[in-house]
């Protein structure tokens, strides 16, 4: 189905000439008016977003629509698109914001969106805060803006000195990440704010991929994010950042003038030409439909007082059921413990092809978590596991099937389960201990066996070229495979890690840390 609506399509020229220029003023409404106003009618159904979505959703009933975000400037873009096509409300909430490129602009359209009178909603958490306070607190001072912290620290300098008095409550982080604009069309998926994740920087670029989606499921992240705004973890930002004035309008100043350097400008540019971006302002940008869950642990879990029940990953595991041909998982930070092993190996026995990929260790950027995935990784191959490991490298080639991957990267962290080709998950969370037990996390369950299918076959593709395959030799030990065209090539050690590298794993393995990881 076309979203070719006249009224989308010259919002979202209008969001375009913001994305190209940097320097959008829709005629704004009064930004000294009572702060939240926007909000007052609680009416997002007469917005021009609403608009536009409301006839696809009485033709396609119970159904979400949704596109795949696979390209990290294609992911970009849409953010932006969001943020100034919205009327109403604007929430996003993340685990990481950078104070780079992208995340500038991003601040800035979200400034832009408070000027004309939208009710904006930020939520950070606050452990990736620092060298942002000024930023947050000229942020914060706009009437139409609000911003709060998840599981703040309360010394702001000397942020360490929290965990010594305050580790259990600090050691629980808000992974989730989700921008949802005018309560109609929202963003979730595994992507946080930063350059290298929307293709924007010359250091280590991430594969991810994001879900863009409209329908019923778009209310289920409003609410969700409407618990984690009034929580106990959640706190006003101004009871924590207290910057002088003069520092926080020098900061917002900042931001508002990052579209105008150099680098800015050849970025949004080179994304003013993508074809995702024509398609989004002609009004050709086509959904797909299928039903959407939305799966979240409960806040509480940063404290550590959410039931078990409530959890993301035992109501995750319910929805998708056992696999019973095939299951594909991708994982960047893969720490399976021993339950997990036995969990695969439990699947292989009934005949299900169990398939993961992770990061190699030349590529990671954390050793620590590399280190407790690779003590499971004989017996995850003994238990009859294929077990990938993505090279580290400067591009990957485009795949247009939307699938997997859609741009370049050196790192893998996308997350993704895939079920028998009919079902999807993807989100923020992480096969690790850390994502069941500290961290809050959420994410999608898509029944679409054509997204499925492509995904398994996007994956296909990356594992037969950019990754190395991990078996065990004939001596007993690990190899890594790496298929070169006709010809195969075979590592005795980690590929690409230094001795030193290699040194810190095994001295990270012996920790007794797999519960932190």
């Amino acid at each position: 189905m076309l979203l070719s609506r006249t009224r989308f399509r010259a919002t979202m020229r209008a969001a375009g000439r913001a994305l190209l220029h940097g320097r959008h003023r829709a005629e704004a409404q009064n930004a000294t008016a009572p702060a939240h106003h926007a909000a007052a009618s609680g009416a997002t159904d007469e917005t021009s977003l609403a608009r536009s979505v409301m006839p696809l959703h009485r033709v396609h009933a119970a159904e979400s629509g949704f596109t795949p975000l696979s390209d990290g400037r294609a992911a970009f873009a849409a953010r932006v698109a969001l943020a100034d096509a919205a009327e109403s409300f604007l929430d996003a909430q993340y685990y990481i914001w950078h104070g780079d490129m992208t995340g500038l602009l991003l601040f800035d359209a979200l400034r832009r969106a408070a000027e004309r009178g939208v009710r904006v909603r930020l939520l950070l958490d606050d452990n990736n805060t620092v060298g942002l306070d000024a930023i947050i607190a000229g942020l914060n001072a706009h009437p139409n803006i609000e911003v709060r912290l998840f599981n703040a620290f309360t010394v702001r300098r000397w942020r360490a000195l929290g965990y010594l008095t305050d580790f259990a409550r600090l050691n629980r982080r808000m992974h989730n990440k989700s921008f949802t604009a005018d309560r109609q069309v929202t963003i979730v998926g595994g992507r946080n704010i930063g350059d290298e994740y929307f293709e924007a920087g010359n250091n280590a670029l991430f594969i991810d991929l994001d879900i863009m989606a409209i329908g019923p499921v778009v209310e289920d992240v409003a609410h969700d994010f409407e618990r984690y705004w009034t929580s106990g973890s959640s706190r006003p930002a101004e009871q924590l950042v207290r910057k002088p004035r003069r520092a926080a309008i020098a900061a917002l100043s900042s931001v508002s003038q990052v579209a105008g350097r150099p680098q800015a400008r050849a970025y949004t540019e080179a994304i003013a030409g993508q074809s995702f971006v024509r398609d989004l302002l002609a009004g050709r940008l086509r959904f797909e439909w299928a039903a959407i869950s939305l799966v979240s642990d409960n806040p509480d879990k940063g404290l550590g007082n959410a039931p078990r029940h409530t959890l993301l990953w035992p109501r995750l595991q319910a929805i998708l059921g056992n696999p019973a041909k095939e299951l594909e998982l991708v994982s960047p930070y893969l720490v399976p413990t021993q339950t997990g092993v036995e969990a695969f190996a439990a699947f292989v026995q009934k005949g299900v092809k169990v398939t993961l990929l992770t990061n190699s260790l030349e590529a990671t950027d954390v050793i620590a978590v590399h280190a407790g995935y690779a003590k499971r990784r004989k017996p995850l191959l003994a238990a009859g596991s294929a077990l990938f490991e993505l090279k580290h490298m400067a591009s990957i080639p485009k795949i247009r099937d939307r699938g997997l991957t859609g741009g370049s990267g050196s790192s893998l962290h996308a997350k993704v389960f895939s079920i028998d080709r009919q079902r999807v998950f993807i989100g923020s969370f992480n096969f690790d201990p850390r994502s069941r037990k500290l961290n809050t996390e959420m994410g999608f369950v898509i029944e679409s066996p054509d997204l499925a299918g492509r995904i398994t076959d996007s994956l296909d593709k990356l594992l037969a070229t950019h990754a190395y395959q991990v078996q065990i030799g004939r001596d007993g030990k690990l190899e890594w495979l790496e298929h070169a065209g006709s010809a195969t090539v075979v590592h005795r050690h980690e590929p690409g890690a230094s001795l030193w590298r290699r040194a810190g794993v095994a001295v990270a393995a012996l920790l007794p840390i797999d519960w932190l990881l």
